[in-house]
């Protein structure tokens, strides 16, 4: 009686702590250890029927054993660990519970992050380098990491010793995503880092410009589309169109291919030559430029201020012409007779040349005279040679021609005067007045 009464006082001295603890190890715990948890009771005492616990929720249930095997450890197998058995203590039998045990799952490196440089928009021809950047945490330096590199559904480089992986000479093909995957070297964590778009950029090739209208000339009113395309170039591409060397319309091209304007024709100043150009921020080209002619039409460019008188040339001088011809058919009645002179009178003596001046006034429309002055300048007589300048003097030969003659009456005072300043301007000339 005694002897039951010492063993029901001790076993609630002894409490349910103290029978069971929960250890887990490695100490600390890092992502790829294998994980394990032990239940043990006091003084190794034989446990039965036990449960693990994760967080207060059932993980597992084991009759005899009193260890758990967790696996590679993980971020996720973090959390608070417990667990219950049957103790058998003759001559009773009880289900103790452990304290919790914090389980702490250090990170062995953070994901890798992938990075392109120069840019990860680089240019055609261009070396590239990717860099897959990640480190391992100063408890487990020790560690070799292996590297593997990712474009699309392909692999670039599998299991490698370097972090770097170099494109040269890269083309448009080379665009894509591109990924990278870090493992310690025998470990199972491997972790990949976030999708990174590579965009090579490639020049625009020179456009093409075609006009579309119908089978003929367009005509004012008429509809006009001008169609640009290059057949390569990165996108996105903005088109620009040119009437000369104006520019009449743009567009852009997110995901590349070809671009449009149409417009109406309004006047004849849309006529001319049109050219469209390419730019993707990579280079720039312009095309060849193609005539727009307009039916019926002659001239393509604006008259401007120099040339407006062109048109009415041909249409002046040929009434020029007609003029002089009614003059001449009016003037050959009158001619006085003689013969025409064939060649310019002989210089005088002296080598100088006598000018001749004439002078055409015509009357107003009422009237029908015309006054005709022809002066002829002859040297002055020498004394020294008279027979010569009497010789020179009969020799020279003028025919004047006569279209009307005035009466004296018949002169204005502004023709007298006229006369007069001729003789006092050529002193020995002879002037006739008909």
């Amino acid at each position: 009686m005694l002897l039951w009464t010492a063993v029901l006082l001790f076993v609630p001295c002894v409490g349910k702590t103290a029978w069971l603890y929960l250890q887990a190890w490695p100490n600390p715990v890092f992502e790829g250890d294998a994980l394990t948890l032990q239940c043990q009771g006091w003084k190794n005492i034989p446990l039965s029927q036990v449960k693990f616990y994760r967080d207060g929720k059932f993980l597992h249930f084991s009759k005899e054993s009193q260890t758990l095997s967790m696996g590679a450890a993980t971020v996720q197998s973090r959390g608070q660990y417990s667990c219950t058995g049957q103790v058998m203590y003759i001559p009773q039998i009880f289900t103790p519970t452990s304290e919790t045990a914090m389980v702490q799952v250090q990170e062995l490196f953070p994901p890798p992050v992938l990075s392109a440089a120069p840019s990860p928009e680089p240019r055609e021809g261009s070396l590239v380098t990717l860099r897959c950047q990640t480190k391992l945490h100063p408890l487990r330096s020790a560690l070799r990491l292996l590297f593997s590199f990712y474009k699309d559904s392909h692999t670039l480089q599998d299991r490698g010793p370097h972090p770097e992986l170099c494109i040269p000479g890269v083309k448009e093909g080379d665009s894509g995503l591109y990924w990278c995957e870090a493992a310690p070297e025998g470990g199972q964590v491997q972790k990949q880092s976030p999708q990174l778009e590579v965009r090579v950029q490639a020049p625009v090739s020179r456009p093409v410009l075609t006009l579309h209208h119908g089978p003929t000339d367009p005509a004012v009113g008429d509809m006009v589309q001008l169609l640009c395309e290059a057949q390569r170039g990165s996108p996105p591409i903005l088109y620009l169109f040119y009437l000369d060397e104006k520019i009449v319309g743009n567009h852009s091209a997110p995901c590349g291919g070809n671009a449009s304007l149409l417009f109406p024709v309004k006047s004849e100043q849309d006529a001319g030559n049109y050219s469209c150009e390419a730019e993707n921020g990579v280079s720039r080209e312009r095309s060849e430029p193609k005539k727009l002619s307009l039916k019926g039409s002659q001239v393509l460019s604006t008259p401007t201020s120099s040339n407006w008188l062109v048109p009415w040339l041909p249409a002046s001088l040929l009434g020029m012409m007609v003029i002089a011809a009614a003059l001449l058919v009016y003037l050959r009645p009158w001619r006085k007779a003689g013969p025409l002179p064939s060649q310019i009178p002989p210089p005088a003596p002296g080598g100088e040349q006598c000018p001749l001046y004439a002078n055409v006034h015509h009357q107003k429309e009422k009237d029908e005279g015309v006054v005709y002055f022809v002066v002829h300048r002859t040297s002055k007589r020498s004394e020294a040679r008279p027979a010569e300048f009497a010789a020179e003097r009969k020799d020279s030969s003028i025919i004047y021609a006569e279209v009307r003659c005035l009466q004296p009456s018949e002169v204005s005072s502004k023709e007298v005067n006229i006369r007069n300043t001729l003789q006092e301007s050529l002193g020995d000339c002879e002037e006739v007045l008909c």
